[in-house]
């Protein structure tokens, strides 16, 4: 790989910093997450989960996987939520997956960082299926920071959302339910609501 086209992918993932996290502006949220920001908060809730999963985990895989999983958006921006529900079925991934080419396609093996990339979006492996709890935990976490730090009280869909069983891992479930604790909110197992 040339170190212009490795200074090329840089500058396009250090876009990312400077990408909102759209979801939370729509919620009144200021001066929100960017998603690099989000992008280290899934790659150390992952490191967490890893160590408290009875699974064995490949750590250099798993925290490939955290850091590719968005990489798209540095092209394509964060989409929200509602938007998605007017864009056709798979057009979201068909464009994150053509911009991850072009993005990879100076590397000597772009393969394998692509099949890491796709791993995530087919959920093929313990470590993909890993990230996504930290993915989903990442967002969590951060309605809470908001919560308490900004009194900012439009974040409840975030929490109605999502239930234990949203997730894939035990590890995973009792930390929902820990952080559920935490906010004063029903959700962990033997609450009444």
């Amino acid at each position: 790989m040339k170190a212009e086209s490795a200074l090329q992918l840089l500058l396009h993932a250090n876009q990312l910093k400077r990408v909102p996290r759209t979801g939370w502006m729509m919620r009144g949220v200021v001066n929100g997450e960017s998603v690099s920001d989000h992008t280290f908060g899934v790659a150390f809730v992952s490191l967490v989960l890893a160590e408290l999963v009875e699974e064995s985990v490949d750590i250099g895989k798993l925290l490939s996987i955290a850091l590719l999983h968005d990489l798209p958006e540095a092209i394509l921006s964060d989409i929200p939520a509602p938007a998605l529900r007017h864009l056709p079925p798979g057009a979201k991934e068909a464009a994150e997956e053509e911009v991850l080419r072009v993005l990879l396609e100076q590397l000597p093996r772009p393969e394998k960082w692509h099949a890491w990339w796709r791993e995530f979006e087919q959920q093929a492996s313990v470590e993909a299926r890993l990230v996504r709890d930290a993915d989903r935990m990442d967002r969590l976490i951060q309605a809470f920071v908001y919560e308490e730090t900004t009194g900012n009280l439009w974040l409840q869909e975030f929490w109605s959302e999502t239930s234990p069983e949203a997730f894939e891992f035990e590890a995973s479930r009792s930390l929902f339910e820990a952080l559920c604790r935490a906010s004063g909110r029903p959700g962990g197992r033997g609450d009444a609501g």
